[in-house]
This record gives structure tokens, C-alpha cells and sequence, in this order.
């Protein structure tokens, strides 16, 4: 529990871990930093700095690594357009090698950055383009930073989710694309996720379990609550839902300043932990 954010690691070692938690073996962290959604510069600044440590601990980076950083997702819709605007405050120095190597060694390390839009734009799926783009840069490392789906209401844009195991695009609003992972580029991957929309049929289930709670002080209608199957509400749920075929998606309305804002911290925390010659008090300096 840090000043202005809560870190929770997780470590899945085992096949038992992998069955309980539906997930591969890696390492899983999440920064709750609820305050993301306030207008405090110092507040983003102290997450910015929780995250880059966590980063550095994650990439466990050789001094001369080659990094290319992957903004996910589709820049024409605000709530799915975190990783394009990662890239768009993200400075690149892998040509910079080509020119004064010397000068920068030591300092910086090979940054190269890529939004490669998404299946509709391109018609191209996602992970061909970036396997395209591995077999020829051939980066150390890949860094995929997309928006996600929450599981609840309170985790939309304050829970920062990492992990070492790479990412499958659109899985969290049911268009699962094929996966960017170690396996099929052949490099380690890192994914940076952000929550931005959740389904109706959460908040949906969320609203009526208040409902229900409120009926604690009276026995009759609590008890008539608690004999109801929790399938039997999600069944109502989804009948109400059905006209979407549970494709309805939910953002709040300051989205775009709250993509913003993420996108300023993830560049940010990209910039420390990625530059060992950069002065953690001056980051902003070495974002676009």
C-alpha cells in the first residue's frame, strides 16, 4: 500500500494456479490508484513513479535492449484508443542509434513504437503486423499497451494492469483476435492495460444486488433475495440485454480526458524505466 496507489502481485507458478485463476503462468500486477481520475498533477506524478518501478521489475532490461512498444487498439474511438495515444507521447530512439551510438549509450535504450490499428482499419490482423515488424526489427522486448474490459464499475480507469504473459486483443469485449505473446513473436511481451468500458450486464447485476442489500432490515424480502439462484439474475440480465446480444459496452462521459491522462502516465513511466539516463524529476521532457 503505497501514498496514492495499492500494488497487488501475483505469481503463477503451478498448473494448480494456472486452473484457479484461468491464466497462464507469469507474473500478474495490478496498481489500484483510484485518485487517476482526479485533476491532481502530483497525485499522476506519484503513480507515474509506482509504475515505473513495477516496470523495471518486470522487464528486467539488459543495458543495451532493444524495445519496441505496441499501442493496441482503434484511435477513432475514444475508449479503445489508449495505445495509439501511448505512442503519440512515446519518443523513439532506435535511429537515433544509427547516428551517435556513443553518445547514447549508457543513457537511452532502442526505442521503436508502432499503433497498428486494429482489424477494421487495416484489414490486417494485428498480430501479423507485429510479427511482420519483430521478424525485422527483431526488439528484445515488446511492450502492448491496450484498453480493457472491467469487471466491475470501480475498476474503470484506475486499476493498471501488467503482466508478463503477453495479450490477446479484443478478448474483453468478446472479439478475440490471435494473441501477441512469447510464443508466436518469439520475443518476451509485456502488456500495459488500462480498463475503460464494462458491460451492461455488470452494472446491471451490480444495481440489483443494492437493490437487495437494502432489504437486510426486512427478513421476509432478504430472505426471498437469498433464495434466488445467482444464474437466475444473470438469466433476467441477459433477457433484458438480449436485443445487443450482450454486446453493449459502457464509458464514462470524461473518457477523453481520462485517456488522456493514462496515456501521459504509461509514457511516462515508459520513459524512466526504459532510459537509465533520465532524470525521474525531468521525465516530461522526453515525452512527445
Amino acid at each position: 500500500q503505497l501514498e496514492h496507489a495499492k500494488v497487488t502481485i501475483i505469481t503463477v507458478e503451478t498448473d494448480e494456479g494456472v486452473n484457479a485463476i484461468g491464466k497462464p503462468k507469469g507474473h500478474y500486477i495490478t496498481i489500484d490508484a483510484p485518485e487517476i481520475r482526479t485533476n491532481n498533477y502530483v497525485i499522476h506524478e506519484n503513480i507515474t513513479h509506482v509504475l515505473a518501478d513495477q516496470l523495471i521489475e518486470l522487464m528486467g532490461l539488459k543495458e543495451d535492449a532493444s524495445i519496441l512498444i505496441v499501442g493496441l487498439g482503434n484511435w477513432n474511438a475514444t475508449p479503445d484508443a489508449l495505445g495509439p495515444q501511448v505512442i503519440n507521447k512515446t519518443m523513439v530512439t532506435r535511429h537515433l542509434f544509427q547516428l551517435s551510438p556513443d553518445e547514447l549509450k549508457g543513457q537511452m535504450r532502442k526505442i521503436s513504437a508502432i499503433a497498428p490499428g486494429v482489424l477494421g482499419i487495416t484489414g490486417i490482423e494485428t498480430a501479423e503486423i507485429i510479427r511482420g515488424i519483430v521478424e525485422h526489427v527483431k526488439p528484445d522486448l515488446v511492450i502492448a499497451i491496450d484498453a480493457l474490459a472491467a469487471g466491475s464499475l470501480e475498476r474503470i480507469g484506475t486499476s493498471i494492469q501488467l503482466a508478463d504473459t503477453g495479450i490477446h486483443p479484443g478478448s474483453g469485449v468478446g472479439n478475440r483476435r490471435a494473441g501477441i505473446t512469447e510464443e508466436t513473436l518469439g520475443c518476451k511481451v509485456i502488456a500495459i492495460g488500462l480498463p475503460t468500458v464494462v458491460n451492461a450486464g455488470v452494472i446491471a447485476h451490480d444495481v440489483v444486488e443494492g437493490v437487495f442489500q437494502q432489504f437486510v432490515t426486512s427478513p421476509k424480502l432478504y430472505q426471498l433475495y437469498k433464495g434466488i439462484k445467482p444464474e437466475t439474475f444473470s438469466q433476467i440480465i441477459d433477457d433484458v440485454l438480449s436485443p445487443f446480444q450482450g454486446n453493449l459496452m459502457v464509458t464514462p462521459k470524461e473518457i477523453d480526458s481520462l485517456i488522456q491522462t493514462v496515456a501521459k502516465i504509461i509514457a511516462g513511466a515508459l520513459a524512466i524505466s526504459l532510459h537509465p539516463g533520465i532524470d525521474r524529476e525531468d521525465y516530461e521532457r522526453y515525452l512527445q
